[in-house]
């Protein structure tokens, strides 16, 4: 299944029912900036559902949709597919993209835990 084939409403309706965890229509609906059409909502995920993005679960007469994968796997692959296209495949331009920029707030616990991670890194070798 590759995420990249989404269409920009498509990323969008996959973007609310991770957020949300699982979504009707209804609440897709709602959570979309410029929604389409009830009926486009439905199609959609319809669509992303035959696609095997999604599943549902009956719900009195609503349909409860949610990810087939975890969020976190999708992430994984987005972050490669952001490093390859934006950064040559570098995560310390990309890093050091975000972190020198002079908008991005980073605390100091985070940073912290940063600075595990990458001594645990370092250790794998």
């Amino acid at each position: 299944m590759k995420e990249n084939l989404l269409s920009k409403r498509e990323r969008q309706i996959m973007d609310v029912v991770y957020s949300l965890g699982s979504a009707t229509a209804t609440q897709v609906l709602e959570h979309l900036e410029n929604p389409p059409s009830r009926s486009s909502v439905r199609t959609f995920l319809t669509i992303l559902e035959s696609r095997g993005h999604l599943r549902h679960k009956k719900a009195g007469k609503k349909y409860i949709y949610e990810p087939t994968l975890l969020r976190q796997n999708v992430g994984k692959s987005a972050l490669q597919r952001v490093l390859n296209v934006f950064f040559a495949g570098s995560l310390e331009s990309a890093v050091s993209a975000h972190l020198l920029d002079p908008k991005t707030e980073v605390s100091k616990e985070e940073l912290k835990r940063l600075s595990a991670i990458i001594g645990q890194a370092k250790k794998r070798g």
